[in-house]
């Protein structure tokens, strides 16, 4: 099947749209960037995978979803869960393994879950998470609904045994799932053609015969128009859709590989910045002159002010009492 594209008209970009795509993207950032130095502190243990530079992926897709729908992610995931509307002091609480987290502290970077928002959760393992999103989509179509699954995972999962289980039973079934690989290109450190044998990662939607696009993961509304056609599809047919959306991190894997260095040039990095979705969907906003410089700065300010709310309410919250440790506990 070719690269599936209908008829959808391109997103009338109107200020109150323009302001909130950009203030989730900026929120996103500053997120991340405020995680980063937390983590430097010492105040954020174990694994830190941060989404700098991916940034339209998550705004995109989720700006065009219902609050109903559902979303589910790979460890990466602080971005998607705060797009899915997340209050962004409990993420970081979260971060912190204080009480007043997302999970009170027991899930951490990897693992936020957010039942409020229908954020069902990051995954530590590799691929893992995929069969999940098959079976959140069965659950919509035995019941009736018309509810779609976002399900991100990055080009080191399309390996994976996991993945293409899952393309299969959606497929078959005709689940409302909505697959997105944001192909970065490296997996944790291994280029991608010398992980796959097929680069083109949305040319796997042909093998199962359903829907496959992929879009330029830089560009928020390319993203939201792409996965509107795709969510569409799925609330009207049940169809799946693979979507790749072409992305960049600007950080490493993790923080124990803040750079990357060890597997891209640093020349690399410094291109791939100059198309920093932020920076681009700005310049836009701007020139056709949807916002003004006034709104940008107002924007990032308020960003600024949200993400030191959120550090400092994580700084504040106690650490979870011995006893939570049992609590919430599946045991016999």
């Amino acid at each position: 099947m070719a690269q599936t594209k209908t008829a959808t008209p391109p997103t009338r970009l109107d200020a109150e749209l323009a302001r909130r795509l950009l203030t989730q993207m900026a929120l996103i950032r500053r997120f991340e960037e405020k995680a980063a130095e937390m983590y430097a502190l010492g105040k954020i243990g174990g694994f830190l995978h941060l989404y700098i530079g991916q940034e339209a992926v998550a705004v995109g897709a989720t700006s065009i979803l219902r609050p109903d729908d559902y979303a589910v992610s790979s460890y990466r995931e602080h971005g998607h869960c705060l797009a899915k509307g997340s209050d962004p002091r409990r993420v970081m609480a979260e971060l912190f393994g204080r009480i007043d987290g997302l999970s009170k502290g027991k899930g951490g970077s990897m693992h936020l879950f957010d039942k409020s928002v229908n954020f069902l959760g990051g995954h530590g393992i590799v691929g893992a998470h995929l069969p999940l999103a098959a079976g959140a989509g069965f659950a919509i179509r035995y019941r009736g609904g018309d509810q779609v699954v976002l399900c991100y995972f990055g080009d080191g999962a399309v390996p994976q045994g996991e993945f293409h289980e899952s393309m299969n039973l959606a497929a078959l079934w005709k689940l409302p799932v909505i697959f997105i690989c944001e192909n970065n290109r490296y997996a944790m450190g291994t280029a991608i053609h010398r992980a796959l044998a097929q680069t083109e990662i949305w040319r796997f939607a042909e093998t199962y015969g359903i829907p496959g696009e992929a879009v330029d993961g830089m560009d928020v509304l390319a993203v939201r128009e792409v996965v509107g056609r795709a969510a569409e599809r799925a609330r009207r047919e049940k169809t799946p859709t693979l979507v790749e959306a072409r992305t960049y991190r600007f950080r490493g894997h993790s923080m124990r590989d803040p750079a990357g260095a060890v597997y891209r040039t640093k020349e690399e990095v410094e291109r791939e910045k100059l198309r920093d979705p932020i920076a681009l969907f700005s310049d836009r906003c701007l020139k056709d002159g949807v916002l003004s410089e006034a709104d940008v700065r107002n924007v990032e300010k308020a960003v600024n002010d949200l993400a030191d709310e959120a550090v400092a309410f994580a700084d504040a919250s106690p650490e979870p009492p011995p006893e939570e440790l049992f609590t919430d506990v599946y045991k016999d």
